[in-house]
């Protein structure tokens, strides 16, 4: 219930402009998102990597409907990741992007153009780039630019999401050598024609295409919270004979802090996703629909009293 409700709320351009501007709710925010500009993520990204993390640095922003809002952020991740490079944080920071930022939804060739220039630059600076999922009518076209990019920037990594069928699919495609996948549980509100709706459903889903990536030859990211699944994917990967360095976890900045030293310290790799930006109204209701179980408390936090019936 508690996801469908963060979910509907994720999608409220209303309730977001209400919640964003709540002093209280910033302040909630504070600890999932590292600020509003660069120089918040560079300073949470060295936290973060003197702490023994690894860092994936994601921009927050308005969607993109304008050819000229791409370019805009293609030319703040080159300057994030020339940033990232001064400030010696690489290759322990990469970036993660939203192709639909560089333009998807408008011009398929110009959103690979824009990834092809932040990759060139993730390259030059000694780091990687991940494509984010978003939601389902987004894959398709999300992988064949990513097969492009791999052309010539093969650790290239791709996000699959447990919850959509098609995933079983796309994991047995992407488990190739040196095949870089964030497999994750999904955050987006999907039809039951091609998502599992149900919470077990969507966790045998990630255990099945967890199976996949760590029996292949690729390098699983395993991106969840979820005390099970943590234990699982530790199993499997001592169950399929991999070192701890041939696959990670990844965690989002703020969730289950503990856990993620604990991780750290007995010698696996750990990466935090570290968001910035203003525009962190959206990213939050994802990730409270992910798992409202661990963090209700903030989300009720988050949603006024008088907007959380409507």
């Amino acid at each position: 219930m508690l996801r469908s409700v963060f979910l509907a709320a994720a999608d409220s351009s209303r309730l977001g402009r209400l919640v964003s501007s709540a002093s209280v709710s910033k302040k909630a925010a504070r600890r999932f998102v590292a600020g509003a500009d660069v120089a918040d993520a560079l300073r949470a990204a060295r936290e973060l990597a003197d702490d023994g993390l690894g860092i994936t640095v994601d921009r927050l922003g308005a969607e993109t409907v304008t050819a000229e809002q791409a370019r805009v952020v293609r030319d703040e991740y080159v300057a994030l990741l020339g940033r990232l490079k001064t400030a010696g944080l690489t290759p322990a920071a990469e970036v993660s992007v939203k192709l639909s930022a560089l333009g998807q939804r408008i011009d398929d060739r110009m959103a690979y153009e824009y990834a092809e220039a932040v990759c060139a630059t993730a390259a030059e600076a000694g780091t990687s780039v991940t494509l984010d999922a978003e939601d389902h009518t987004t894959t398709d076209s999300t992988l064949e630019i990513l097969a492009e990019l791999r052309k010539d920037y093969p650790s290239t990594g791709a996000v699959l999401q447990a919850h959509l069928r098609r995933t079983e699919g796309d994991c047995r495609e992407l488990a190739t050598a040196g095949s870089r996948v964030r497999l994750c549980k999904g955050a987006y509100a999907e039809p039951e024609s091609v998502a599992f709706q149900d919470a077990l459903d969507i966790d045998k889903s990630f255990v099945r295409c967890l199976n996949i990536l760590m029996s292949g030859e690729g390098y699983p990211m395993v991106a969840t919270h979820d005390p099970r699944l943590i234990a699982i994917a530790e199993d499997r990967a001592r169950w399929f004979d991999r070192s701890a360095d041939e696959y990670e976890f990844q965690m989002l900045h703020g969730m289950r802090p503990e856990e993620q030293a604990r991780l750290a310290a007995g010698g696996n790799i750990v990466r935090v996703y570290l968001p910035y930006g203003e525009q962190w109204y959206a990213y939050l209701m994802r990730r409270l629909a992910e798992r409202p179980s661990t963090i209700s408390v903030l989300g009720r936090a988050l949603v006024p009293r008088r907007e959380a019936g409507k």
